[in-house]
């Protein structure tokens, strides 16, 4: 980032060399859907380097582009009609033994995590996907650590009781 700030173009390779993979992941993780998490990865670089004179060396850079991608994740899902739901139709049952346990596991997960409210899976994302410290989280969404932890703790429950629903459901 110093390089770039003293004027070094090229650096912005580097930059996003090292950001892309994991803004790109949390983007996905909090909306769900690959395009619009591509989509926002770009217009967060853009942006990033657009308002490079609002960055503050003195912070860490990487809080500052994920609260970037964190903010456009968010602009993203308040564009969107309200059309997500957990409840996609009949599935069909899947045998005990079957060998992809671990991916329908997988994507009880996320849509559970879709079933979240945006704020709750920010905090979740963060903690348990890209495991943030608590101090982190709260740098990247600019609230007190105190308030990270009752988010992270009513996410949880609320994560809790959404897939302890679906395990309940009949066939």
């Amino acid at each position: 980032m110093r390089q770039f700030l003293d004027g070094d173009r090229e650096a912005a390779n580097g930059l996003v060399d090292r950001y892309q993979k994991r803004l790109y992941n949390l983007a996905l993780r909090m909306t769900g859907d690959v395009l619009d998490a591509e989509d926002i990865t770009q217009t967060v670089f853009l942006n990033a380097f657009l308002k490079l004179s609002t960055y503050d060396p003195r912070f860490k850079f990487f809080s500052w582009i994920y609260r970037m991608t964190v903010n456009e994740s968010l602009n993203v899902l308040k564009r969107r009609k309200p059309s997500v739901t957990l409840e996609g139709g009949p599935e069909m049952p899947v045998a005990e033994s079957a060998p992809d346990r671990s991916a329908e596991a997988e994507d009880r997960v996320r849509k559970a995590l879709l079933g979240l409210g945006p704020n709750d899976r920010a905090v979740v994302v963060l903690k348990h996907f890209l495991l943030f410290s608590y101090q982190e989280i709260a740098d990247v969404l600019e609230i007190p650590v105190q308030t990270v932890k009752s988010r992270l703790y009513e996410a949880r429950e609320r994560l809790r009781l959404i897939l302890h629903e679906k395990i309940e459901e009949p066939c």
